[in-house]
This record gives C-alpha cells, sequence and structure tokens, in this order.
C-alpha cells in the first residue's frame, strides 16, 4: 500500500505549539520540592548509590529492603528524573535481555533462565508499586509489533515463530485483524504479545524516591560527583560541595559517565527523540480504535514506539538515533529535525488524524552497549560496583541490574551474578574516531536493510563479533 504524502505545511503546523519540554516533567502541581544537596565533608554512609534514576532508586530500595539497618545514600547530579528515566516512553517490558531474538543470539544456553527471571523482576516491580502505593499509572495492556511494509511481514512472522519456539503465548494477526485493533493504512500484520506494561515513568522515578526516604535512605539532588577513590574500608566520595565516605558504592550513571572512566569504553550516548499529542477527542479516538491501550512498535531497523495515555494523548518517538562526536551531551541537541521527521511518520501511520497538534517535543540520551544489554562489573578492589547500558529498554531492567550490582558489591555469589550476560562484558566500541564512522557506517546499513531487505556484509561481518547498533 502507498504512503500517502504529507506536506511540509502539515508538518508545521502539528509542531507549531510543541513546548521543547518533557511532558512527563512539564507538570509542576505533580513534580516534588528539590531535596537538599550535600554539602561538607565527614559524612559517612553504608551504601552510597551514585545516580538518582531508575537504577540507583531501585539499589537503594532494594538494599533497605535487603537490610533497613543499612545508612544508604543517594547523589543525584540534577533533580531526580530529569535524565532518562524521566524521558522515555514507559514501556515496562519483561525482558532483560532486549527482546528473546538477542537473548537466543548471546545467550542461547541461558535463555529459560533470563525469562524466568525477567517474568520474576517484572511481577516485583508490579509488587513494589502496590505495596508502596505508587502512582504512577501502571497497567499492563500488552504490545502489538506491526508490519508496515511487506518486509515486516515477514519480519513480525520469524519473531511469531521464534516467540511461540520458546513457549511465549503470542498472537499473529493479518491486516485485518491488526487494523482491528488500530485503525491504519499502514498496517498489513502484527504480532500481540502480553505481558508488556505502561508507566508513567516520572511518577514512578517520584513515587520510587518517596518510597526509599520512607524507609530511611538519605536523597541528594544538585550533587554531582567528581571523584571516587579508596579511602580505608571504604570509598571516599568527592561531590561539587563536600564528600562522603561509603563503605560500599553502586554506580548507576546511565549514559553520564562521570568519574568511572572505563564504562566510556562500553557504553554509547545515543539522542532518541520523542513527541506527545494533545488529548485526542472522542471523534479522533473512534477513528483510530485502539481500545486495548496496547503499547506499539514497529518491525523495522529502525522503528518508532508509541502508546496511549490513560488521558488519550499518543506519545510516538524513536526511529532516528543521534550519535554527535565524541560522545557529546548536551542540551542545545534536544530539538533538531528528527521531531520534523516523527511529525511526518506520524501523520502517515495515522492520516486520520490530520490536524492533530504535538504539545510537547524532548529528545533523551540512551546508554546504548554494543550488544543492547547493560554491562556489568565491579572497581576499587571490589568496594564499588555498576550498572549501566540499558539501550532505551530500562524501566524494568533497572531494577534487575540494581539487584545485580548490589550482590555484586556484596561479594554474594547469587543466580544473577553466576549469569553470563553478568560475567562476561559487551565487546568495547573502538577510540575515535572510528567510533563515529562505524557508527555512520551502521546506520547506513541498517537503513539500506529496510529498503532492500538484504543485510549487507558490514552488517553481517558485526553479527559475527557481536556488535549492534539499535535505533
Amino acid at each position: 500500500m502507498p504512503v500517502m504524502a504529507v506536506s511540509p505545511g502539515a508538518v508545521r503546523a502539528s509542531l507549531a505549539d510543541a513546548v521543547p519540554d518533557v511532558f512527563w516533567t512539564d507538570r509542576p502541581a505533580l513534580r516534588p520540592a528539590p531535596r537538599p544537596a550535600l554539602t561538607g565533608h565527614g559524612h559517612r554512609a553504608d551504601l552510597v548509590v551514585v545516580g538518582g534514576g531508575f537504577t540507583g532508586l531501585w539499589a537503594a530500595v532494594q538494599a533497605k529492603e535487603d537490610d533497613p539497618s543499612l545508612d544508604v545514600v543517594v547523589l543525584e547530579r540534577g533533580r531526580l528524573g530529569v535524565a532518562a528515566s524521566g524521558r522515555n516512553g514507559g514501556f515496562v517490558s519483561p525482558s532483560l535481555t532486549h527482546g528473546l531474538a538477542q537473548g537466543v543470539a548471546c545467550w542461547p544456553d541461558e535463555v529459560p533462565t533470563l525469562e524466568r527471571l525477567g517474568a520474576e523482576n517484572f511481577s516485583a516491580l508490579a509488587d513494589t508499586v502496590e505495596r508502596y502505593a505508587i502512582d504512577c499509572d501502571l497497567h499492563v495492556p500488552g504490545e502489538l509489533t506491526l508490519a508496515l511494509d511487506e518486509r515486516q511481514v515477514a519480519t513480525v512472522r520469524e519473531a511469531y515463530d521464534l516467540h511461540r519456539e520458546h513457549g511465549v503465548d503470542v498472537e499473529l494477526l493479518d491486516a485485518e485483524a491488526a487494523r482491528a485493533r488500530v485503525d491504519s493504512p499502514r498496517y498489513l500484520g502484527g504480532m500481540v504479545e502480553p505481558g508488556v506494561g505502561l508507566v508513567d515513568p516520572a511518577r514512578l522515578v517520584w513515587g520510587l524516591a518517596a518510597a526509599a526516604e520512607r524507609l530511611g535512605v538519605r536523597l541528594h539532588e544538585d550533587t554531582a560527583v567528581t571523584s571516587l577513590d579508596e579511602d580505608g574500608d571504604g570509598v571516599r566520595v568527592g561531590t561539587e560541595w563536600g564528600s562522603v565516605h561509603g563503605r560500599r558504592v553502586v554506580v548507576g550513571t546511565g549514559a553520564f559517565r562521570g568519574v568511572l572512566r572505563r564504562l566510556a569504553w562500553y557504553t554509547l550516548p545515543v539522542y532518541d527523540h520523542v513527541l506527545m499529542t494533545e488529548p485526542l477527542s472522542a471523534a479522533q479516538l473512534a477513528a483510530v480504535g485502539w481500545e486495548g491501550r496496547e503499547g506499539l512498535t514497529d518491525a523495522g531497523n529502525q522503528f518508532h514506539y508509541y502508546r496511549r495515555t490513560l488521558d488519550d494523548r499518543v506519545l510516538f518517538g524513536g526511529y532516528d538515533a543521534n550519535y554527535h562526536f565524541p560522545g557529546r551531551i548536551d542540551a542545545r541537541l534536544e530539538q533538531s529535525a528528527s521531531h520534523d521527521l516523527l511529525a511526518r511518520h506520524f501523520l502517515e501511520i495515522f492520516p486520520q488524524l490530520d490536524g492533530i497538534r504535538f504539545t510537547h517535543r524532548w529528545a533523551g540520551v540512551i546508554d546504548t552497549t554494543s550488544r543492547f544489554t547493560p554491562v556489568f562489573g565491579t572497581a576499587l578492589g571490589g568496594r564499588l560496583a555498576y550498572a549501566v547500558g540499558y539501550t532505551g529498554l530500562g524501566v524494568a531492567s533497572t531494577r534487575f541490574g540494581a539487584r545485580v550490582a548490589l550482590d555484586l558489591v556484596n561479594g554474594r555469589d547469587t543466580e544473577v551474578t553466576r549469569l553470563g550476560m553478568v560475567r562476561r562484558k559487551p565487546l568495547p566500541f573502538p577510540p575515535e574516531p572510528f567510533r563515529t564512522l562505524g557508527v555512520k557506517a551502521t546506520r547506513a546499513s541498517l537503513a539500506a536493510e529496510d529498503r532492500t531487505g538484504r543485510r549487507n556484509l558490514w552488517l553481517r561481518g558485526m553479527d559475527a563479533v557481536g556488535i549492534g547498533f539499535d535505533s
């Protein structure tokens, strides 16, 4: 089916009123008051957590649940929720391996264990939300993977067969069945995967922070860590305004590498762009259906992710993955032509929503690794552990990553620390300028595969050595 042309004027009109801000955190009535910065020297704690996003907050909560007597401090360089944890689409996937196919490719012998651990982790996340009464709109409508062209029909079928082979109760949809769920002239088929949830990510961050404080955790915002040094039986954590001695340290800083420089070899900061629409009217909702509120994605290498919020907005993001030499992270990079591209794609998928307006446009930095899954490890004689590199699928898996980091830093030999994905690191990225050249070659090759259906020599070579690049 040919793609309906969208005029540049329609794209400009749809974005005319979009504010350059993150929808989730642009709600002053919901956002908590700032916590004080850590100032002065002589502070001590049993556990210092560097990074106040999902990984850090999950680490703090689980550490206190493990041992309520522990003194736990969390240090966040900005405000809670302003980085990736508060900027994402809010998809809560039970997968720990960035999808079943990636798990099978990397750890075929461990897939049953990883799938079980992922399900247990998801269940524990939902239990935490309920026990601490975290008001974050968590619901589990499942996910639809949709085919936008004939090549993607074959990709969806392959995914369906793989899931069925591994006992996952997925459903294959033809074009008519897919459009009965969500109506778009672009949809040629799809797959329904149950068990995928959706959440308001900022409210999850804020709720976890409140739960941590109720457990006795001390939270400090606007506290950038400037140094990490062995100090007696622990680590001296230096900050802009002071320092704290931690018997143990967990680092969960995502794409922001901070002072642990080894992370620069394993993570690539990639900008992902997002749009949020105004609330859809009753007529617009009737035109698209989507009564199940499933999370949606499509099956290309360069893919979109989109969802219907509980107040009937549509979040639409993905496709472009922009890396800036030499790993630059800058707020000035958040607004770009990628938003125009997303608006055009949205109107191509949903031509019946012509005239829709976007209210927010933003971007976030994803911490990508070469195998799409986190990198774990220890430093400073085992006194520090880290978990970073969730590649955009961390809302749930950060809880697991925090569990791994806590076990590592406490020297525990557990089921999770024995996993191959924990013991063996992904291949490091090359130094610049080869890193930038590799990213450009990979992006061009993936786009060519989306157009032609053929995987070129560059991509086949990267497959052979276990390196990829995710849109």
